[in-house]
């Protein structure tokens, strides 16, 4: 679904990500040390940042040069770090912003309250009040509701309580079941790996491993990160 080929890029001056091709696969995840250059790797496929060099594809078609309106338009959807959401605005508000004008709008918030049965039970409360995985699940049920072909999630269990960790593990494990591809930066080595396909490994911008993913390799991952 995604291909990113030698890609370099960076900010300003400084080169950040030094020729990385990312593995094509269904489920990739990307890991690494903080200031490995994960967050600037995702930024590249939704189009945040334009490479130096280098290609994006996605689903057949080279999209290197596309804004990031016209790549959820084809199809990606982004939740970036930190539980984003529009505060002063109600879970159910924040939802339907995104559903308005969709055929499916009310069926699909539908969906997403059944896939996460929190944001049901707050629909009427302010999103800056909700906790912080709640903000979490708002933003990625948001996200799906504009039904994208990849999910890019950059660290979706970061600073959030153990119980909705393990609720938002159980949705992504789920999505990529339903045959959605995922693009994941995060931390648990061990769920990401469960998760994914294929991983890669950044070391300071440059790519320090790759390999299939499953259980059995977050050891060896463990290991070359340690070096």
């Amino acid at each position: 679904m995604l291909e990113m080929d030698d890609i370099q890029a960076g900010y300003g001056r400084t080169l950040v990500l030094h020729g990385v091709t990312l593995p094509s696969a269904q489920t990739v995840a990307v890991l690494g040390h903080n200031g490995a250059g994960k967050s600037t790797l995702l930024r590249v496929a939704i189009g945040l940042i334009k490479p130096r060099s280098g290609k994006v594809i996605f689903d057949g078609a080279d999209i290197t040069a596309l804004a990031p309106n016209k790549r959820i338009a084809r199809g990606m959807a982004y939740v970036p770090q930190g539980q984003q959401s529009f505060t002063q605005l109600t879970t159910m508000e924040n939802l339907q912003l995104v559903a308005d004008g969709r055929k499916r709008g009310k069926a699909l918030i539908e969906q997403q309250l059944a896939r996460f049965p929190a944001l049901e039970k707050f629909a009427t409360r302010k999103a800056g009040l909700l906790s912080g995985g709640q903000r979490q699940q708002l933003a990625i049920a948001r996200a799906l509701i504009t039904e994208p072909k990849m999910l890019i999630l950059d660290e979706p269990t970061e600073g959030i309580q153990p119980t909705i960790v393990a609720e938002i593990e159980h949705t992504i494990m789920q999505l990529a079941g339903e045959g959605l591809s995922v693009l994941l930066v995060e931390q648990h080595i061990g769920f990401a790996l469960e998760a994914a396909d294929e991983y890669l490994v950044l070391a300071s911008g440059f790519v320090s491993s790759t390999g299939r993913g499953g259980a059995s390799a977050a050891e060896g991952v463990r290991a070359a990160m340690a070096i």
